[in-house]
């Protein structure tokens, strides 16, 4: 018997459900004082306890919801790879944000089918604030419908963007945002790019670029950035990934598309 796959309404209350109650695992143990419990690529790449924590109830509420679904996260990797519909994880993103008491950090979790991402939240950690989309419904924050920013003036642009942990891609990054800064309104940094992603939605920020974002960084925010009116993309017609993200109002992508080809954004380490 062949498994009949949800419709995105379905698949984005099941992440809601279990997103919120992930977002408030990972609050409790923040209360409850957080210590590093491993790095990965860098020794300033942490991972604590609650990441791992949170990701193991992820998996667990999604196999009882939705046994048979393939789930990727951060901490765990793969599992049920050959699903239709695949769940993909980050626990908290912006986990050094976590670490040190700072309020951008959020759990975030979108629903991919047939390789397209269709469903997705992403939920700050301390203030609560939630971001939803479903492909073709439009993206929201707590009730409200989002719509990006209009800007399509570079040099009034307000342009988030983000860093690598590894020191050379750091410094290929600083050079490109010295190049940048000059010709744009200015820079903000939080250190979460699921937010960063959603504040874009919202127009809180004009636009947002980064290189080096990983599927669990980019699913649920890249979806509610698009479902806004934003486009979402890479280089030279390339699709949003590694090599670079941009989320732009459609006016203002070609100019910041243009100036950060110029600047070999999607270069370095």
């Amino acid at each position: 018997m062949v498994r009949s796959v949800p419709e995105p309404r379905e698949l984005l209350k099941i992440a809601i459900e279990v997103a919120r109650e992930a977002a408030a695992t990972a609050y409790r143990m923040r209360s409850q004082g957080v210590s590093v419990a491993a790095t990965k690529s860098t020794v300033t790449d942490v991972v604590t306890a609650a990441d791992r924590a949170v990701e193991r109830q992820v998996h667990d509420a999604l196999h009882r919801l939705r046994p048979g679904d393939a789930v990727l996260g951060e901490e765990y990797g793969e599992a049920g790879a050959g699903a239709a519909v695949r769940w993909i994880i980050d626990p908290i993103d912006g986990t050094v944000n976590y670490l040190y008491g700072v309020p951008h950090s959020a759990v975030s979790l979108a629903a991919e089918v047939d390789g397209v991402v269709v469903a997705g939240v992403v939920r700050n950690v301390v203030t609560g604030e939630e971001w939803t989309a479903a492909v073709g419904d439009g993206a929201w924050r707590d009730g409200q419908r989002l719509r990006c920013s209009t800007e399509s003036d570079l040099g009034q642009a307000l342009v988030a963007t983000g860093f690598g942990y590894d020191p050379r891609r750091r410094q290929h990054q600083g050079r490109v945002l010295v190049e940048l800064i000059p010709h744009i309104r200015d820079i903000r940094r939080f250190g979460a790019a699921a937010l960063d992603l959603c504040l874009a939605a919202e127009g809180r920020v004009d636009a947002y670029y980064e290189k080096g974002l990983a599927a669990w960084d980019l699913a649920a925010g890249g979806l509610v950035a698009t479902e806004a009116g934003l486009r979402v993309g890479g280089l030279g017609g390339a699709t949003a990934g590694p090599d670079l993200v941009i989320a732009a109002p459609p006016g203002l992508f070609a100019p910041l598309h243009d100036r950060l080809a110029d600047l070999d954004a999607a270069g370095g380490p």
